[in-house]
């Protein structure tokens, strides 16, 4: 049984746990390859945050997963399993492509927000159809997301193969962005301010994802819609008995989930390449999950966990770099164990972890005043 009397037990000390024996089994791993692992240790710290060209692909990375983790969380708080990011993302960057392909010329500032509610449309209209699914034909979730995500892709391949395909091109993309379409950089903001920093991909969408986080927080704990999310995860049962409309929740919720996840589009398509190609997303979706579970689906914990995802896919890079034996899947592999240990094990060290915590509760419980 968890301990109550120590709320922040779940949250904060089984989380850091959990995350210590997946990086445990990370080096574990890593040694067997004949890896120094100092060494390595070394060199994704350095390519994460050594330098400033690495701190901002860190955070330009940190930007991807905060969407998609976001967006994973919001399902999972109603009870759903939102596996269709890749998809929700893929639709997001279309949406993106197209408005600024049809709007070229418009000034930035309106640009911007037409983009931004074209990313979001989009990826909402995609996590709308499993979601009806399941309100009205009780399917799985779970697979018609998936399913969905290979159709988003297949359907990406036929427009960059047809109507959206650059001209003169053989590579399947989209003809370019103007330059004057582009997020504005983060050294360019910094510039404003007096600090020179070098340029990265790193732009305001990483701020944009700041503040939906906040929003979400705000959103689930003090909205009635995010109470309503939040009791039918809980119990569905309960929910009907309270008079919340579960269907309907199940709908909004999966909708802002792919509105969330779709954003990853805007980061990518407008805010890096200014070009739609077929593999932009790069699995970002999916990365959401470990990301969520990580943060344990709360939107501070997601920053969090999404900068150190993002410090691993900058600094795993490095690694793979210098190193001929490691490849970049050494960051998938990260990833698995994080989400075997946050996620299918992530109970394991309760009882040892509330065992050890016991006396600190008793101490508690001591100093409690005597009425």
């Amino acid at each position: 049984m968890p301990n109550k009397s120590l709320p922040w037990l779940n949250s904060i000390v089984l989380t850091l746990a959990n995350i210590g024996l997946a990086l445990l089994a990370s080096v574990i791993v890593l040694s067997l390859t004949g890896v120094d692992i100092g060494a390595a240790i070394s060199q994704i710290y350095h390519g994460a945050f050594g330098t400033q060209e690495g701190r901002g692909y860190t955070l330009y990375y940190a930007t991807n997963f905060i969407f998609s983790g976001l967006g994973v969380a919001l399902a999972w708080h109603a009870g759903l399993f939102n596996i269709g990011g890749e998809g929700q993302a893929t639709l997001g960057g279309l949406g993106v492509a197209i408005i600024c392909i049809q709007l070229d010329g418009l000034s930035l500032w309106l640009l911007i927000p037409a983009s931004m509610l074209f990313c979001a449309l989009f990826g909402a209209i995609w996590a709308f159809i499993p979601a009806w699914l399941n309100a009205y034909r009780s399917s799985n979730i779970v697979i018609t997301t998936i399913m969905l995500n290979l159709i988003a892709s297949s359907f990406l391949v036929y427009l960059l193969a047809g109507a959206l395909k650059a001209p003169g091109q053989m590579a399947a993309v989209s003809e370019s962005l103007s330059a004057g379409s582009a997020l504005p950089s983060m050294q360019s903001i910094m510039a404003v301010f007096g600090y020179n920093i070098v340029n990265t991909p790193l732009n305001i969408s990483f701020l944009w994802a700041l503040v939906c986080g906040a929003g979400l927080y705000y959103y689930l704990w003090h909205t009635k819609l995010g109470y309503e999310t939040r009791v039918v995860g809980h119990s569905e049962e309960s929910a009907h008995y309270a008079g919340i409309k579960s269907k309907r929740i199940v709908i909004i919720t999966m909708m802002i989930s792919g509105a969330l996840i779709g954003f990853i589009g805007l980061n990518e398509v407008q805010g890096n390449s200014l070009q739609l190609n077929v593999d932009f997303v790069a699995g970002f979706g999916f990365a959401g999950i470990a990301v969520a579970l990580m943060g344990r689906n709360n939107p501070l914990g997601i920053v969090i966990a999404s900068i150190l995802f993002g410090a691993l896919y900058q600094g795993g890079s490095e690694l793979a770099f210098n190193e001929e034996s490691i490849g970049n899947n050494i960051i998938f592999l990260i990833q698995g164990l994080v989400v075997l240990f946050c996620g299918a094990l992530q109970w394991m060290l309760r009882p040892t972890i509330n065992y050890w915590l016991r006396p600190m509760d008793v101490i508690k419980k001591d100093k409690l005043p005597v009425r």
